[in-house]
């Protein structure tokens, strides 16, 4: 199916955004990369910043689509499913060249000058958070997770670690951090079951 204009712009606004930022996004680039007219930018966005702030709605209809594949897959137990998640973001990052993720990069540039980003990406990272924090909660059900765990910010902590992580692989263009964190998460989430495991059995 064709591309609309205003799609073919946010598909660009994606690519340039990850590899330069807000303060870097020139309009002229973004034109010049879609081949069209200024008119039809303002034909769709009121400014540069309604159009970064579109760019970042449209990425997020991309993590929704790797959240409902990976989360969705009834296959699997749901600490694999995130762990598959995670995995499969890693896998995108890496056909990017390892640029890591654009709402930690936008937020980290703008969220000490614009609270409108700021109030933005944070909400963004809630909203992943709280889909990961419901697959937490059918691992506790299954008896995967502590009763005395809080799905909600073991979630919360996976998506702060995952963002740590990010950023050092963005730094050195390398995923060995986002493997390292994802083990360690996980091996620590086990670890911390094996007690209430071995009770079970006593």
């Amino acid at each position: 199916m064709k591309k609309s204009t205003k799609e073919r712009m946010l598909d660009a606004g994606l690519n340039m955004l990850l590899r330069h930022g807000y303060h870097d996004l020139g309009l002229q680039s973004v034109l010049k990369e879609t081949g069209m007219p200024k008119g039809s930018f303002y034909h769709h966005f009121a400014s540069k910043e309604d159009f970064a702030l579109q760019v970042v709605d449209r990425y997020m209809d991309e993590v929704h689509v790797g959240l409902d594949s990976s989360l969705g897959d009834l296959s699997l137990v749901p600490l694999d499913r995130v762990r598959k998640f995670f995995e499969s973001t890693r896998d995108k990052y890496r056909e990017d060249g390892y640029l890591g993720c654009m709402l930690g990069g936008l937020g980290q540039e703008l969220s000490g000058v614009s609270p409108v980003f700021q109030e933005k990406i944070e909400a963004c990272f809630g909203v992943i958070a709280g889909r990961i924090a419901a697959c937490m909660e059918e691992a506790q059900a299954s008896g995967d997770l502590s009763p005395d765990a809080d799905p909600r910010d073991l979630a919360n902590l996976i998506v702060n670690c995952w963002e740590g992580a990010a950023l050092r692989c963005r730094l050195r263009r390398d995923p060995a951090p986002l493997n390292t964190m994802l083990d360690f998460y996980f091996s620590a989430i086990i670890a911390a079951q094996e007690p209430r495991n071995a009770s079970a059995e006593d």
